[in-house]
């Protein structure tokens, strides 16, 4: 017998639980609904935020929101503590999911396929940097699928998370008991 290895008789009880909490089984909950206050605040920032993209977009005839900074919005808006919230994951995760879209692009084209390459090399690319943020592989599929000139929508891109994090920001200050955002810079 391997000197690891141990038997149980058939007829022993069951070991006991293991009292650590890393041998606790948890109960997995929906997390608690946020006060009429705290939830009026966040999407009332989000949904704001969201028009001054559109409203920026009208001015100078580019479309400046896209999906991926609607979700980018949520987080920061709902969920500031989050490391997907972050300043770091929302501006510099976007950047690296627009140049891994460009870069599949310009090797294989505007295809479903290839946007899906996109998405994992992004997801890859992020994991490497610790810069997650899930909506960053989102637009890497945009890039290839919608194929903006890299020129205009780049500028637009940067210039809307960093608008995103500062209103995160702001946010977070204006009402007193609302988490502080963020909780890291980089």
């Amino acid at each position: 017998m391997h000197p690891s290895t141990t038997t149980v008789a058939a007829d022993a009880p069951a070991p006991a639980p293991d009292p650590s909490p890393r041998g606790r089984l948890l109960t997995p909950r929906a997390p608690a609904r946020p006060s009429a206050a705290a939830a009026v605040h966040s999407v009332s920032a989000a949904t704001t935020v969201l028009l001054a993209l559109v409203g920026i977009g009208a001015l100078i005839h580019e479309p400046v929101l896209i999906p991926p900074l609607a979700a980018s919005a949520a987080l920061v808006h709902s969920a500031p503590t989050l490391p997907l919230a972050q300043p770091r994951g929302v501006v510099i995760g976007h950047l690296i999911g627009a140049a891994t879209g460009f870069a599949v692009l310009a090797v294989a084209g505007s295809s479903a396929w290839a946007a899906a390459l996109a998405a994992g090399l992004t997801l890859a690319l992020l994991t490497l940097a610790r810069t997650p943020h899930s909506p960053a592989v989102a637009t890497a599929v945009v890039t290839v699928l919608q194929t903006p000139a890299p020129a205009r929508f780049v500028p637009l891109l940067f210039g809307s998370t960093v608008l995103l994090v500062l209103t995160g920001y702001a946010g977070s200050r204006i009402r007193r008991t609302a988490p502080r955002y963020p909780a890291y810079w980089w």
